[in-house]
């Protein structure tokens, strides 16, 4: 007896098609929330404004994705790779006691994925960052030197 070949459930065409026909727009309010500070192989790398965190965010540059699943395998791999990536090197620069990556949504639908920097004396240890308190911006100063600490940790 020959086994049934199995059905796929995700149609990677139509995956491929609709991130061809429609452009990639920015969500405004990570827009407005963060800075890209490096295109990657897939994801827009952006640093969070708000300084009470080292936080990072991966933006896939794919139009129309709200899930992880919503991307082609081959996204979906190349997305974990760049996660690990940057949370290594976001903990080679701030020698932090946890790095957490998530990708909530709740709020902000288009796909992004956070990777955030967590001490033991940090705000809300050990709580999630979400949700408390207001931002604190950085200074410009501040700002670029993380950058460029993030960025020579990726070389």
């Amino acid at each position: 007896m020959q086994a049934k070949p199995v059905k796929n459930c995700y149609s990677m065409e139509k995956q491929q098609r609709r991130n061809t026909l429609e452009p990639f727009l920015l969500d405004e309010r990570i827009a407005r929330d963060s800075q890209s500070i490096l295109k990657l192989g897939l994801c827009d790398l952006r640093l969070a404004h708000d300084s009470r965190w080292p936080w990072l965010i991966l933006v896939p540059q794919r139009s129309g994705m709200i899930e992880v699943f919503d991307l082609t395998p081959l996204d979906q791999a190349m997305l974990t790779f760049e996660q690990v990536t940057v949370a290594a090197a976001l903990k080679k620069v701030t020698g932090a006691t946890k790095i957490n990556i998530a990708a909530i949504g709740n709020v902000v639908r288009q796909l992004h994925v956070h990777v955030v920097a967590r001490f033991e004396d940090d705000p809300n240890w050990p709580g999630p960052i979400w949700g408390h308190g207001s931002p604190i911006a950085h200074s410009d100063d501040t700002f670029n030197a993380l950058k460029s600490r993030i960025l020579e940790a990726l070389q």
